[in-house]
């Protein structure tokens, strides 16, 4: 299962020219979903970029991360035990 840089391919789990992402250092969500740090919950933590731009809180990435990619694939990967964390 990869994380959400991994998939996504944007080289931020490393200081890239956009800085490093927010998901990949929030110990608080590290295994939810089998990821690493916020890796597989990635549209709940505030910060996390979509197409080069800052998305905001959660509740303003709702609809953005709702049809993303990603969060689609993690979802169908652990949908018995999926979860939604917010901080």
């Amino acid at each position: 299962m990869k994380n959400c840089w991994e998939f996504m391919q944007c080289g931020r789990e490393k200081n890239s020219g956009l800085g490093v992402c927010p998901a990949a250092t929030e110990v608080r969500a590290n295994g939810v979903n089998g990821g690493t740090n916020g890796g597989r919950v990635c549209w709940a933590v505030a910060g996390t970029f979509c197409a080069g731009e800052v998305q905001g809180t959660y509740a303003q990435k709702l609809k953005t991360c709702a049809s993303c990619a990603f969060r689609l694939t993690v979802r169908e990967e652990v949908s018995y035990k999926f979860k939604h964390i917010y901080f």
